[in-house]
C-alpha cells in the first residue's frame, strides 16, 4: 500500500518537472522570435506644411540624419508583422536646427506609433512626421 502512494507522488512530481522545463523553452523561444522584428532602417514621412508637399524618407537606426531644418534620429524600431493588425514601434529623436540657443534640446523625443499617432504626437509649427515602415 505504501510503495502505490509513493509511485503515484513520483509520477505527481514527474509531471510537475515536465511542466516546469516546458514553460521555460517556450518563453525561450518567445524571447528568440521577439527579437526577429527588431528592424535596422525605418521609413518616416515628412510633411511640410507651408508647401503641402510629403517626402518618405528612409533612415538607418541609430544614424542623425537632416532634413531642411530638423535632425532626425531613429533609435530603435519594431514591427509585429505576425499580428492580424500589425503595429510599428519607432523610438525617434527629433532637434530643430533654426534653435541656436539650445541644440541639446529635442522637439521631440519619444516612441511613435504607426497606427495611433496622436498617442505621443510630434508638434511643431512647420513640419509633421508619421511613422510608415521598420524592416
Amino acid at each position: 500500500m505504501l510503495d502505490k502512494k509513493n509511485i503515484e507522488a513520483g509520477n505527481l512530481i514527474k509531471l510537475f518537472i515536465n511542466f516546469i522545463i516546458y514553460i521555460f523553452f517556450t518563453q525561450i523561444t518567445y524571447a528568440q522570435t521577439s527579437d526577429n522584428f527588431i528592424g535596422t532602417k525605418t521609413d518616416i514621412k515628412i510633411l511640410d506644411k507651408i508647401s503641402s508637399k510629403n517626402e518618405l524618407i528612409n533612415l538607418k537606426n541609430g544614424e542623425e540624419t537632416i532634413y531642411k531644418d530638423l535632425a532626425i534620429r531613429v533609435m530603435r524600431c519594431t514591427n509585429s508583422e505576425l499580428d492580424d493588425n500589425p503595429e510599428i514601434k519607432a523610438y525617434i529623436q527629433v532637434r530643430d536646427l533654426t534653435k541656436k540657443d539650445n541644440d541639446k534640446v529635442f522637439v521631440f523625443n519619444g516612441w511613435m506609433f504607426s497606427s495611433s499617432p496622436s498617442i505621443a504626437p510630434f508638434d511643431h509649427p512647420v513640419y509633421d512626421i508619421w511613422l510608415v515602415n521598420c524592416y
